[in-house]
């Protein structure tokens, strides 16, 4: 069975993160398959949205830690993959919905704001801790992120490293709605559903004019990529991955030389 599971439900193209036992973490051949299959999806016309899922009672603990690890002096595969993701985000034409159940970390957080509607279960919880890994946000998030919630609030979740549960991000405007587990997928499809019966030129115009000029998100992704791929290779990020890996504290100030 596929680490990325995409099917048909009507005419939502559902994607759903499925490595329950790594609490669904991505690795660059998921990141891989999901822009493919968005890519696909967004040329089909019998496609009307894409909603994003995860498994296992989990949507994402985020990037898989030991293969980004190796990724700071790999062919670059692995990054390539995540770029081409995360770049495509903003060119979406189509209504993106996610609906999240426990952890949402990283790449997990910061797509929810590209994403039209968001549902999450009571138990939701979204942490961005890249500052904590010695890396930068990404996927636009340094500029959605303050946009969305304020700047006290993306500071408090993008660099102090703060754990959001899912009636914060309700009330910050992130989350539509909290609902059940047994109720979160069937509450994300009918959403689609919904969107998918609008009249499709009225919809498509009424997304560009809400989400403004994308160009702008471009840019910043390019940007936070380019600070990523060079904090990746850091000293700070090789100390904070391999304390994660051997889950002890990290020690920063050996560092203090190398910075």
């Amino acid at each position: 069975m596929s680490d990325i599971e995409v099917r048909r439900v009507g005419a939502a193209q559902l994607l759903r993160f499925n490595r329950p036992l790594k609490k669904n973490a991505l690795t660059g051949a998921m990141y891989g398959t999901l822009a493919d299959a968005i890519a696909e999806g967004e040329r089909d016309p019998k496609v009307a949205a894409h909603a994003f899922i995860g498994s296992g009672g989990e949507f994402t603990a985020g990037n898989d830690i030991g293969e980004f690890l190796a990724a700071a002096s790999d062919d670059g595969t692995t990054l390539r993959n995540v770029l081409r993701f995360v770049t495509l985000l903003p060119q979406v034409e189509k209504p993106m919905l996610a609906g999240v159940e426990g952890l949402a970390v990283g790449v997990g957080t910061t797509l929810l704001f590209h994403c039209d509607l968001v549902y999450a279960t009571a138990n939701a919880r979204f942490q961005t801790p890249f500052v904590d890994l010695g890396l930068v946000p990404e996927a636009a998030s340094s500029l959605l992120m303050p946009r969305r919630l304020g700047y006290g609030r993306a500071f408090e979740m993008l660099v102090l490293g703060s754990t959001f549960p899912a009636e914060r991000m309700r009330e910050a405007g992130l989350v539509n709605a909290v609902v059940g587990a047994d109720d979160l997928e069937v509450t994300l499809l009918k959403a689609a559903a919904a969107l998918a019966a609008k009249p499709p030129g009225a919809l498509a115009a009424a997304r560009r004019l809400m989400r403004g000029d994308i160009r702008e998100v471009s840019r910043r992704i390019e940007d936070e990529a380019a600070i990523f791929v060079k904090a990746l290779r850091s000293p700070e990020a090789r100390e904070a991955f391999q304390a994660f890996v051997e889950k002890r504290p990290p020690d920063f100030s050996k560092l203090a030389g190398d910075a």
